[in-house]
């Protein structure tokens, strides 16, 4: 399925293996010793390879694809078309990114500094760093082991990135500690200044921003995205948070653990999202206010106040997801009417 150029595929696995991985239940055991050798998409999927189901606007392909095996959750065994091996899971999408996981790994990092990197006397470097050409690395920053630095990135004096991260071509990183595993892409901007400044008719004065940005582990950072280092108290980013393409974090935010960013997001300074927030794409959030844990946010809604845990809200000013569906139907009928 995938461009060899690109991505080197391991395997065959064993259906047993996939079951294992996958945290999936095989649905017939005598069939565990069958090699699965790549995956594919329901409609592409041949003999030797695996595929799932997880949204059932796709029911119809399931039902006629030709894959060996398919990711299923219990409701939909019964759909199955025959000659199709099914991995029960109650986490049908989990189940699968883990068997993609294994058939395709992330590379391991092949250690060595390019010539053309230009890493300071003064910094650190643990064991198995790979820094690429054009790289530079300031006075007193510190990488963990087995971190790779892509080209032109720019990681500035005293930051400190752990293990096992990824830092793409171009990013720049100051004012920041990052914790370990931890991918940040290409273009990203960490640490830069705040947004922060007395506005006055004689000239706006700049108030010096003093804080850090701290990213926790098993963070995810995407392409062009910015993050603003803290006025004073530092700019949070919790474990495990994952961050689209050209969003931007003001400062002083604080994201708790496992919050979703999709792209073109923007949260203002000093707004606080607690934990397991989803704000789809497009989606503002002013500053000073709080989103509470579990919250889910529609796509281009703007946030104008805070939400309580647990709510799903959509809109401009953002308000009861439900609410905001029999708005829009009342307001369709009201110039139907007028036509």
């Amino acid at each position: 399925m995938a461009d060899p150029r690109f991505f080197q595929r391991q395997g065959p696995f064993t259906l047993a293996a996939l079951a294992e991985l996958g945290e999936a239940e095989l649905q017939a055991p005598d069939k565990a010793g069958m090699q699965i050798h790549d995956i594919g998409t329901l409609t592409e999927a041949g003999p030797d390879q695996v595929s799932f189901l997880d949204n059932r606007k796709y029911i119809s392909a399931f039902t006629q694809t030709k894959a060996g095996a398919c990711v299923v959750a219990p409701r939909d065994v019964e759909l199955a078309p025959p000659g199709v091996n099914l991995l029960v899971s109650a986490a049908p999408y989990r189940s699968f990114a883990l068997i993609v996981q294994a058939f395709y790994p992330v590379p391991k990092t092949v250690p060595g500094i390019h010539p053309n990197a230009c890493v300071a006397e003064s910094a650190t470097l643990g064991e198995g760093v790979r820094v690429d050409a054009g790289a530079v690395i300031g006075d007193g920053a510190t990488v963990g082991p087995r971190t790779h630095i892509g080209p032109n990135a720019v990681l500035g004096a005293g930051i400190t990135l752990g293990a096992d991260g990824r830092v793409g071509a171009t990013a720049t990183l100051e004012c920041c500690d990052i914790g370990d595993r931890v991918q940040i892409h290409p273009g990203a901007r960490i640490g830069t200044r705040g947004f922060g400044f007395a506005m006055d008719p004689r000239g706006h004065v700049e108030l010096p921003q003093l804080g850090r940005v701290v990213v926790g582990n098993d963070v995810e950072i995407g392409a062009n995205t910015t993050i603003d280092r803290g006025m004073g108290p530092d700019t949070v980013i919790g474990d495990g948070c994952k961050i689209d393409n050209l969003v931007q974090i003001g400062h002083n935010v604080r994201l708790g653990r496992n919050c979703v960013l999709a792209g073109q997001t923007g949260i203002a300074g000093s707004a606080v999202l607690e934990d397991f927030v989803v704000c789809a794409a497009k989606v503002g959030i002013a500053g000073h206010l709080t989103v509470g844990a579990g919250t889910r946010i529609a796509a281009m809604s703007g946030v104008t106040k805070s939400i309580p845990a647990g709510s799903t809200v959509a809109g401009v000013p953002a308000g009861q997801h439900k609410l905001w569906l029999r708005k829009n139907a009342l307001l369709n009928r009201m110039v139907k009417e007028q036509e």
